[in-house]
């Protein structure tokens, strides 16, 4: 169980490795505020740093590709000018950075120079052109979630969105998933991150529901936020869970100690493949005594996706055609593929919370055969 199989993680869906030794030496470079001011930033980027030496080390037998890490020291501009020094170091394709701003300060910096990069962030504004988004995305889980909900009879959806960007954009992801099905929403409430306004809010929330007579409501919060409070306040305002189906675009598997909340009890969300990643958590632990953050394995997907590109033996590896087979790759916690427009799509599972355990309801898919776009 702690290996994972390295052929498929590194071969892009239903192709064969191997290639030409011209196409197979490829420079690559990830980017990563190793040296950042924020020690929490730090510690990820080092979880995200081994991560992507262990893809390097599947990869080893089967492609012949060299990997240099640059530090961005979080900085945007810092991150430019060494995404420009890897390049004329003869870098051929990035993976990283972690965040947005930096990822699209990068773009810039090497797109005269027909340069990719793969960027950890989740942020979909930022992608297009020669920037690919490999973080988990609103969007993507919104996709799967609205699909879900409408094999389920789901139609008349609730939004509950923050007001600042993240909300909004969780907020957008589900109307577009909406209309992609058909639909629209039957109504839309915000708050202001105070204690009192999400109160107030689930208020709100309740007279709109009876107004509408939603069968979903739709929440953007995770547990950094105000899942826990609402979680907790929405039921208690007259939003029955029993009634009307909760569903969250945030992974709500990630705070055990809030699965007995009764707004997440019975909720509906996704997230990567369990069983892959909890193989790849493993593995990680295995290798370096040490649990990874969640972006690891984006880091690892990277890099695979990198060396998969290349083992189809395609003159059009590292293009804009290579990295965006309809076919997709297999990483560290499931099937993923990047669209053209930038934004990826991961396959995900659909899970809910049942006794205060994990329950997943409809398993992630394994290939992208018949299904999404």
């Amino acid at each position: 169980m702690l290996a994972l199989c390295v052929m498929v993680l590194i071969s892009a869906c239903g192709l064969r490795s191997g290639t030409s030794d011209s196409l197979q030496k490829v420079k690559v470079a990830v980017l990563l505020p190793l040296k950042s001011k924020d020690p929490g930033v730090r510690n990820l980027a080092k979880s995200a740093e081994r991560a992507a030496r262990m893809a390097m080390w599947d990869l080893r037998a089967n492609v012949a590709m060299t990997m240099r890490v640059y530090d961005t020291a979080g900085s945007e501009m810092q991150a430019a000018k060494v995404a420009r020094l890897a390049v004329d170091e003869g870098a051929q394709i990035i993976v990283g950075p972690l965040f947005g701003g930096a990822s699209n300060a990068v773009g810039l910096a090497v797109a005269k120079n027909s340069v990719n990069v793969l960027s950890l962030s989740n942020n979909a504004d930022i992608a297009g052109g020669n920037v690919y988004v490999l973080g988990h995305t609103y969007q993507n889980s919104a996709e799967r979630l609205v699909n879900y909900a409408f094999g389920k009879g789901k139609r008349r959806a609730l939004i509950v969105h923050s007001n600042n960007l993240a909300g909004y954009a969780g907020a957008n992801a589900v109307e577009k998933a909406l209309v992609a099905n058909g639909t629209a929403s039957v109504g839309k409430e915000n708050y202001n991150f105070t204690q009192q306004d999400v109160v107030d809010a689930m208020g709100r929330v309740a007279i709109r529901n009876e107004l509408v007579g939603a069968d979903i409501v739709f929440l953007t919060a995770d547990y950094n936020g105000a899942l826990p409070l609402i979680a907790q306040l929405l039921p208690e305002a007259g939003v029955n869970p029993a009634t009307v189906q909760y569903a969250g675009v945030a992974q709500w598997n990630s705070l055990p100690s809030a699965f007995s909340l009764p707004g997440i009890q019975g909720g509906w969300f996704a997230l990567p493949s369990p069983t892959r990643a909890n193989q790849f958590r493993e593995r990680f632990e295995s290798i370096y005594q040490s649990v990874p953050h969640p972006i690891a394995a984006i880091a690892y997907d990277g890099v695979a996706a990198v060396g998969a590109s290349i083992a189809t033996g395609s003159r059009h590896a590292l293009t804009a055609r290579g990295l965006t087979l309809s076919s997709g790759f297999q990483g560290a916690a499931g099937i993923f593929r990047l669209r053209e427009d930038g934004t990826i799509e991961r396959g995900l599972a659909i899970a809910t919370i049942e006794g205060n355990q994990v329950v997943v309801l409809e398993p992630a898919p394994r290939t992208f055969n018949n299904f999404g776009f």
